[in-house]
């Protein structure tokens, strides 16, 4: 009876325990194997999770902070390409600093064109097939749609109150009297560098006067609506202030706000502030998707309490 004791009591138990303490064991494989299990599990759980938060944050930020747009037309060049069969500008909208500032002289800005406005100077077909129409809107959440021909990006050359009207015997410009310095200006090949004349304007208060950096290929306050006052734009109809070309890579940069008021930059908004909407969407993502993975941590111990 002793024998039998020895032969079957005493070994098993140590047996089981060097099974639980020594993880390389049976005991040890079976665990690793339901934990490496349940990290994919979570990891799949989560994935969905982590894209919707991404795209509700991008909405969130393209509907109340920045926006990105694609630029199509020539007007702006060659502070911003856009032209047939190249591949166009996207710029990085603020829609933040016009919630505190009105747009000032030299700034880029995107507006949607009033009523006195026609069309845009590109065009855009419309999709036959539903499915790709829907795309389309949906790619348009994001900053990657097609273009808006009612959306127009052009410079701010004189603001509500001031007089403008073209030209000194220099070409240039005229403000309240004085010439712009316009570095920016582009004069296509094969165009006139004559910038056409026009009487003095006042551009009524709460309004702008625009023009394109490519200055005789740009539709825009001299033109729209017949000229004069129906070539103001209002204020309200802006959409924000141009900040960074995004794409293509190789054009990542500020877009210029040269003042042509003045020799020096303008006084707006500084450059700093330029990547601030992205900034702050960025910053928001992570205490987001903290929270998400807190939350759902928090549920998977319960599930374990309750096994």
């Amino acid at each position: 009876m002793a024998d039998v004791m020895r032969s079957t009591g005493p070994e098993e138990e140590p047996r089981d325990n060097a099974a639980a303490e020594h993880p390389d064991g049976e005991g040890g494989g079976r665990s690793r194997g339901r934990r490496s299990r349940e990290r994919k599990g979570s990891f799949w759980r989560e994935l969905p999770i982590l894209i919707v938060t991404a795209l509700v944050l991008t909405i969130l930020i393209q509907a109340f902070l920045a926006r990105v747009y694609v630029i199509p037309s020539q007007s702006m060049e060659q502070t911003l390409h856009g032209c047939t069969g190249c591949q166009n500008d996207r710029v990085l909208v603020d829609k933040v600093s016009y919630r505190f500032t009105d747009p000032h002289p030299g700034d880029v800005v995107v507006f949607r064109g009033p009523e006195t406005w026609g069309q845009n100077d590109f065009e855009v077909p419309e999709p036959s097939n539903p499915v790709v129409g829907f795309l389309q809107g949906a790619m348009s959440l994001v900053g990657f749609g097609s273009p808006d021909e009612k959306d127009f990006v052009k410079r701010v050359m004189a603001t509500g109150g001031q007089t403008v009207e073209c030209c000194d015997d220099q070409n240039r410009m005229i403000v309240d009297g004085e010439p712009l310095n316009e570095p920016y200006i582009y004069w296509e090949p094969g165009r006139s560098d004559k910038q056409p004349d026009f009487a003095p304007i006042t551009v009524p208060e709460g309004y702008l006067w625009v023009q394109g950096d490519n200055r005789n290929d740009s539709s825009d306050s001299r033109f729209q609506g017949g000229g004069g006052l129906n070539g103001a734009v209002p204020v309200d109809h802006v959409i924000g202030k141009a900040q960074l070309i995004v794409l293509p890579p190789q054009r990542w940069q500020s877009v210029s706000d040269f003042d042509p008021q003045s020799d020096a930059q303008s006084l707006g908004a500084p450059a700093w502030q330029a990547g601030l909407p992205a900034g702050v969407g960025l910053a928001a993502a992570f205490p987001v998707v903290w929270t998400g993975r807190r939350i759902t941590a928090s549920l998977r111990r319960r599930r374990e309490e309750r096994r």
